[in-house]
């Protein structure tokens, strides 16, 4: 009797690990850091807004350090979960699991290291409603979003709620509640998401539908749902980025800037819903990009001038 997929896919990656000259490289890459750099900016965000006189720089390097641990361990349990999808994909098929130079069971370990000490790094040192949040968040999204990906559309649902939990994350941190102000932030970065993975998704389309991910574009794939769906995200997502000023948080003035870079992210959404080209996609997808930054920059510079 042959060997399992699971268990020649084991062995292959233990041969290949052995001869790798770049393990550590592999295991950072486990991490998705570029990815988590827009994870860390929203903790940092949402931190700086809800401190307080007693918030001291430890506590804000422990809140960072926790939040990239977890969500590090989260992405490497992702990877593992989908190495053969990955295999399968121009764009994610030189991963480490996926192009077998790691084995599935370092990856499985790795992943619950970080995500264990980053927990335990958030509960001991600032407090363990922050640490219950990031846990949820790392369950949320192997558990829960993961599976989804290959099954249903809604899975870009479903990774958002994970994707805008780091905004309480930060919140909590800071204020050891999960206030109004808080769900706000979250509320932002939900609909931020939405029209940023459409345009991924139609961008890569073709990928996905070689992996057999169903995701809007694969299964509709004239375009028009998917840019229906950008623009509606997007005009949901403007007035929520001007609430922080309904909830205390930022002055009138940020409600000019938020408009301002909504409006934006409008005009890019409309063309893209209007055209569905890769080079619209790709401006929105950019302009996605550079909107959370700016954004969250001027709502904290607002709320630290007041």
């Amino acid at each position: 009797m042959s060997a399992s997929p699971l268990h020649a896919d084991a062995d292959a990656a233990a041969t290949v690990e052995k001869a790798s000259p770049s393990r550590t490289a592999d295991y950072v890459t486990l991490t998705k850091p570029r990815l988590n750099f827009l994870v860390l900016l929203t903790t940092a965000a949402a931190y700086s807004l809800g401190a307080g006189p007693e918030s001291t720089l430890a506590s804000f390097i422990h809140t960072l350090a926790g939040t990239f641990l977890v969500a590090g361990g989260a992405s490497a349990l992702n990877q593992v979960w989908e190495r053969d999808t990955d295999r399968l994909m121009r764009r994610t098929r030189m991963r480490p699991l996926a192009d077998l130079r790691l084995a599935p069971a370092a990856g499985i370990a790795f992943g619950l290291l970080l995500t264990a000490v980053g927990a335990a790094e958030l509960g001991y040192f600032l407090n363990p409603l922050t640490a219950s949040v990031a846990l949820f968040t790392a369950i949320s999204y192997v558990l829960f979003y993961t599976p989804l990906k290959t099954r249903t559309s809604l899975s870009t649902i479903a990774g958002a709620l994970p994707g805008a939990l780091p905004a309480v994350i930060g919140w909590t941190a800071a204020t050891n509640t999960l206030s109004i102000e808080g769900w706000v932030l979250f509320g932002i970065v939900f609909m931020w998401q939405m029209p940023h993975f459409l345009a991924i998704a139609w961008m890569y389309r073709d990928e996905y539908a070689g992996a057999g991910m169903p995701l809007l574009p694969v299964i509709q794939p004239d375009g028009r749902s998917t840019g229906r769906q950008a623009v509606i995200y997007t005009a949901a997502l403007v007035p929520l980025s001007m609430m922080p000023t309904g909830v205390g948080l930022a002055s009138p003035w940020y409600m000019v800037g938020a408009l301002t870079l909504g409006a934006v992210l409008m005009v890019l959404s409309l063309e893209f819903s209007a055209k569905r080209t890769i080079a619209t996609a790709r401006r929105l997808f950019f302009g996605s990009i550079l909107y959370l930054p700016i954004l969250w920059a001027l709502l904290v510079f607002d709320h630290r001038a007041r």
